[in-house]
């Protein structure tokens, strides 16, 4: 009985690695572009940073040290925190469905995703410059890295879905075809926002308990 378990939790393994081969394989042109569009906001974001002048460089130092000095002081509601961020990304998610599910959105998902990864390089990036290499990385480790382990994936994710969406359209235009990819990357977006949801309780309830303990260290 156990042996007979056994090998049909190893065939439902296989068939699992086997369907998410077939996705990858299938959709690697799209991943290229969306991966290639965030990276592309990333370095921009660094280089924004690295290239402005210097009272813009007093602001963001000033603006870093008032972030953190608020954040030794203040209690943090963690219940309101989690709150907003599941907001905030409900609000993400819909805009990126919606927009993916139009032929014209399509350049409002690339500019979302570019921003994404902008805000991700200008935050690293400030970091880095007012606290120094070692703890301006150690703090962006935290405060960062956790909760967009799976934030980076599911958006990413999502915005191939709603380029591949968009060339499903041009490529055939009959309503019942239409009708079926949208509710296709309806299904893939809720699962998408399941995956962001989760990486907001981890920003509210572990990322910002480990910042909060080490951030007088900073």
């Amino acid at each position: 009985m156990n042996l007979k378990r056994h090998k049909n939790k190893r065939q439902a393994k296989s068939k699992n690695i086997h369907i998410l081969e077939e996705y990858i394989k299938n959709n690697i042109k799209e991943y290229i572009i969306i991966i290639i569009i965030f990276l592309l906001g990333l370095f921009l974001g660094v280089m924004f940073i690295n290239n402005v002048g210097e009272s813009q460089k007093q602001e963001i130092t000033g603006y870093v040290n008032t972030y953190l000095e608020a954040f030794k002081q203040k209690e943090i509601d963690y219940p309101v925190q989690l709150k907003n961020n599941i907001r905030e990304n409900i609000i993400l998610v819909i805009t990126m469905w919606f927009a993916g599910s139009t032929v014209i959105g399509i350049p409002i998902v690339l500019g979302i995703i570019a921003f994404r990864g902008f805000c991700l390089g200008y935050a690293v990036a400030s970091f880095t410059y007012v606290l120094g290499l070692t703890k301006g990385i150690t703090f962006s480790l935290v405060a960062l890295v956790l909760q967009n382990i799976i934030f980076i994936p599911a958006i990413i994710s999502l915005g191939v879905s709603c380029l591949k969406l968009y060339q499903s359209i041009l490529k055939d235009k009959r309503r019942e075809n239409v009708k079926i990819e949208i509710i296709r990357h309806t299904i893939f977006s809720v699962i998408m926002l399941i995956c962001i949801m989760i990486s907001a309780i981890l920003e509210a309830e572990v990322s910002t308990r480990i910042l909060k303990a080490i951030v007088k260290y900073i």
